[in-house]
């Protein structure tokens, strides 16, 4: 199961986000929720680089399927946007996959 923890501050602005595991949907190389998430997750992040001057940081590893970012601040506009496309994805991705392959949970620090 992949879980993915977005945090968000009290105003509800987007902090990073942690996603951890793999979705175990099918076999490696045939896990297409797992394709999913990492396409998404990792097209945010491209794109949180390269389309906006967002300060933040960045750590992956493959071995247990960890992607972390954290933002310097709280995200602003294009950063924003680019967060809610990534939940609006997850979003769907669970509610056609279900619980036992996905879970988003949102944190506030």
């Amino acid at each position: 199961m992949t879980k993915i923890t977005v945090f968000r501050n009290h105003d509800g602005a987007y902090l990073g986000f942690d996603c951890l595991g793999h979705a175990g949907y099918a076999r490696e190389g045939e896990d297409i929720v797992c394709a999913g998430i990492s396409a998404l997750v990792i097209n945010t992040i491209n794109s949180i680089g390269i389309y906006t001057t967002e300060k933040h940081e960045t750590d992956a590893d493959e071995e247990s399927g960890e992607i972390r970012l954290r933002f310097q601040k709280p995200a602003g506009h294009d950063a924003e946007l680019l967060m809610k496309s990534l939940v609006l994805g997850l979003q769907g991705i669970q509610n056609t996959y279900g619980n036992d392959y996905i879970v988003l949970n949102f944190k506030e620090v």
